[in-house]
């Protein structure tokens, strides 16, 4: 072997060897005055591998201070001493174990609520905790104290001494005697966010006590309006006067623009026959919050709706806002009937909502004197309603945005025609709940359901149900009732975050009090709903028959309808 290959061999053995031992590793035994006091160290499961000395030295402090948290506050470190070029041995005295400690307090600084957070053991001037417990109790009460306009309260502890394994002690609350409240709330990023939402929906006002922590319970509500969005958590500026609250918003693209097309086959004509929809919603375009919403239907079955309807909420900075709503059915040649409403609402907070206000609703007869039939005829109706709303969306999911909806309402009133003048009530529901079973499994279940009560009934004032909205593979509003309930419900998979697909099964029940009939209904079907940069397009194919008529191909229905933001 020549000199050269010899040296470059020292060489390579020699840096081997130099790595191996730099990285070789410092084992830490910890150990006490007897074996017990050996198992509580090791019951602790400290860490026994370390690359250098200073980190085995932190870790006997961090043990050092586990075992004061347990009630060993007399324990003592001797010296680590080095046992061989791996090995570190450091032994700990644990001595006393104080098991609990008595704090005396004064009720002008901690109110019995908040004791009652930390200690089941709570007398006239003092409170019993078991030691363990001891340090998360005083975050939990310096916390509370916090909240109720002490941000920068600070606790500690004097007096103290020793009886027996108990410990007592005075509970000191250094705090400022003035408590901080909210003197001024900039908005930025959105600056021209309507100010009666801060006020009357997250119900944030200047000169309220600052609470941080509710701050940021109240704020995450912004996430439940559909046109701003919270880009970050709120900052607080204090100064030795004031308290300024930063709240960081964007405006979202809240307009939606909603269609369908539907289409299939007449069962005396066999041709096919389309119908379909345009739902126009403007939301927050005066940033005021306000929404517009403009509807146009038509029916397979010669029927038209147009529905103009808008919302102001919070008038005047008032918590209470108002609904206005004109609606316009055609149904062919046949009949007019035309609704006006207005209504009052009230934000109890984001999540619930209520209404009470006027439905008027005008029908005219549109068929000739020599034409005309008893069950369509003229009539006025007033009504006077009530509602009540839960809504809980969900912000970040584009392809199923709400969570869970109630809406329960009622209305009680006289309906006068040439014949009679009498008393009516009507009752409305609509639910559904979506049941996250995974990331991609989910069911989704909605109740629908109307009734008007009254002596007697005309036709042209029964209630119009089928459809898309309502009992899929069923003609639009082609079901007149007096009472109908409908179940829909779904199996949906989630492909990727813009691709679903689901089944179709939905049942329903009316009656009909004019014909003395009552029927059974079903559908079945499937549908995908596909999130593209135009918005979300859903596809669904279903067919609908009723309980006693077999099985028809040819009556299903094919609905297509794309729902646009912007």
């Amino acid at each position: 072997m020549s000199v050269q290959k010899t040296l470059l061999l020292l060489i390579i053995i020699y840096i081997l060897f130099s790595f191996e031992g730099f990285c070789q590793n410092l084992n830490l035994t910890i150990s006490g005055k007897t074996k017990e006091e050996t198992k509580i160290i090791d019951s602790l499961q400290y860490n026994k591998i370390h690359t250098d000395f200073n980190s085995i030295k932190n870790e006997v402090n961090t043990v050092q201070n586990q075992l004061f948290k347990l009630g060993f506050i007399e324990n003592e470190i001797r010296e680590t001493q080095k046992i061989n070029d791996s090995s570190f041995l450091s032994k700990i005295l644990l001595n006393k174990k104080f098991n609990s400690i008595t704090i005396y307090y004064n009720n002008n600084d901690i109110d019995l609520s908040t004791l009652k957070l930390v200690s089941e053991n709570i007398y006239e001037n003092n409170f019993k905790l078991d030691f363990s417990e001891a340090e998360n109790a005083f975050n939990v009460i310096n916390s509370e104290i916090s909240k109720k306009g002490s941000p920068f309260s600070k606790l500690k502890l004097s007096n103290i001494t020793i009886e027996g394994s108990n410990l007592k002690a005075s509970l000191i609350v250094d705090s400022p005697k003035k408590k901080r409240s909210i003197n001024n709330i900039v908005i930025k990023g959105y600056e021209k966010f309507p100010q009666s939402y801060i006020k009357h929906f997250l119900k944030i006002k200047q000169n309220q006590i600052f609470n941080l922590d509710l701050i940021n319970k109240k704020t995450e509500a912004l996430n439940n309006l559909n046109f701003a969005n919270e880009i970050k958590t709120p900052e607080v500026l204090f100064t030795k006067d004031s308290t300024t609250l930063y709240l960081y918003l964007e405006k979202a693209n809240s307009n939606t623009f909603d269609g369908f097309l539907g289409f299939g086959t007449n069962e005396d004509t066999n041709k096919i026959e389309f119908d379909g929809y345009l739902n126009l919603n403007l939301i927050n375009n005066l940033n005021f919050g306000e929404s517009f919403r403009l509807l146009y239907k038509s029916d397979e079955i010669d029927q038209q709706t147009f529905e103009v309807g808008i919302s102001l909420p919070y008038l005047f900075k008032t918590p209470i806002g108002a609904d206005l709503l004109l609606r316009i059915f055609k149904k062919d040649t046949t009949f007019t009937t035309v609704n006006q409403s207005a209504r009052l609402h009230y934000q109890i907070n984001s999540n619930h909502k209520v209404y009470g206000g006027i439905i008027a609703t005008e029908s005219n007869n549109l068929l000739s004197e020599t034409n005309t039939t008893p069950i369509i005829s003229d009539y006025k109706t007033q009504h006077l309603t009530f509602a009540y709303q839960f809504l809980k969306p969900q912000p970040n999911n584009f392809l199923f945005p709400i969570k869970s909806k109630l809406y329960v309402e009622t209305g009680f009133g006289t309906r006068e025609s040439a014949l009679s003048a009498e008393k009516q009530s009507q009752y409305t529901i609509d639910a559904l709940k979506i049941i996250t079973l995974n990331k991609k499994n989910s069911l989704y279940f909605r109740i629908n359901g109307s009734s008007l009560i009254s002596d007697t009934y005309f036709e042209n004032e029964l209630l119009r149900f089928g459809g898309i909205n309502s009992i899929r593979g069923f003609e639009e509003n082609s079901l007149f009732a007096s009472l109908f309930g409908t179940l829909n419900t779904e199996y949906r998979f989630q492909l990727n975050r813009n691709i679903y697909i689901h089944s179709i099964f939905d049942a329903g029940y009316f009656e009909n009090k004019i014909q003395s009939s009552k029927e059974k209904l079903f559908g079945y079907g499937f549908g995908f709903g596909i999130l593209t940069k135009s918005g979300l397009l859903r596809f669904n194919y279903a067919n609908g028959k009723n309980e006693n008529i077999k099985f028809k191909l040819s009556n299903s229905k094919i609905h297509l309808s794309l729902t646009t933001n912007f």
